[in-house]
């Protein structure tokens, strides 16, 4: 057998089918988070290698990394599918976010400074500013930057690795629960800065820790609601 030696990664031609692979995976991305590819949306190669003016190559390369990331889902004799909502898994998250965020929250409460504080403020004032013209995908983000700033005081590191944990588990899970429940936004932003009023008032922790944790259930509540009326798309 010949020895044509190794492979050289760095070809034009490789790294140009890099290029194209990370512009699709964006793509596809962006329009997954945006609900423009909601769950259960067929994800037909020759059509995004059109639409994306590629071969389907660079899209396959894609499209098997949002496989990896828990985004997309293969289905026999149907191909590759927006992953659909896992109701279950999403629920119990939701109630295990709850608890330990709410305990984070609670013991950095007297360690937030004025900074962390007129920081979460702001963010605040940029998630309320989007409700006019709603973006779920930016202001999901900016709740999750919300909730960060409050418990990033918390000594207890450990309980700040398991609420990260959490994080990234609804990330997978593809948390969007605010495209199905976009009037749950403004009572989020409400809740926030009675959160904050609470924090700066210097009332004690298990005031805040039932106050987080019930900011929390609102969110969850909304979800079942809007799905025992049939709005929201689950796996079950």
């Amino acid at each position: 057998m010949a020895d044509f030696g190794p492979i050289d990664l760095h070809t034009p031609e490789i790294q140009a089918t890099r290029s194209k692979s990370e512009h699709a995976y964006t793509w596809i991305r962006g329009h997954i988070d945006r609900h423009q590819f909601g769950p259960g949306y067929r994800l037909v190669l020759a059509s995004l290698a059109d639409e994306l003016d590629m071969s389907v190559v660079p899209v396959r390369e894609a499209i098997r990394r949002l496989e990896a990331e828990g985004l997309v889902t293969f289905e026999r004799n149907v191909g590759a599918r927006v992953t659909l909502v896992d109701a279950d898994r999403y629920t119990d998250t939701m109630q295990s976010l709850g608890i330990i965020e709410g305990a984070a929250t609670a013991l950095a409460a007297p360690l937030l400074t004025e900074q962390l504080l007129s920081r979460a403020e702001a963010i605040n004032a940029r998630m309320e500013s989007l409700l006019a013209n709603f973006d779920p995908h930016t202001f999901t983000i900016l709740n999750q930057q919300f909730h960060a700033t409050l418990f990033e005081a918390c000594p207890n590191k450990h309980l700040v690795e398991l609420v990260e944990r959490d994080w990234a588990r609804l990330a997978g899970l593809r948390d969007s629960t605010f495209s199905f429940v976009p009037d749950r936004a403004a009572h989020s932003v409400q809740e926030h800065a009675a959160l904050i009023h609470l924090i700066r008032d210097g009332a004690d922790g298990l005031r805040i820790e039932i106050a987080a944790r019930e900011h929390r259930d609102h969110t969850l509540q909304a979800y079942r609601a809007s799905r025992s009326l049939g709005s929201l798309p689950s796996s079950n």
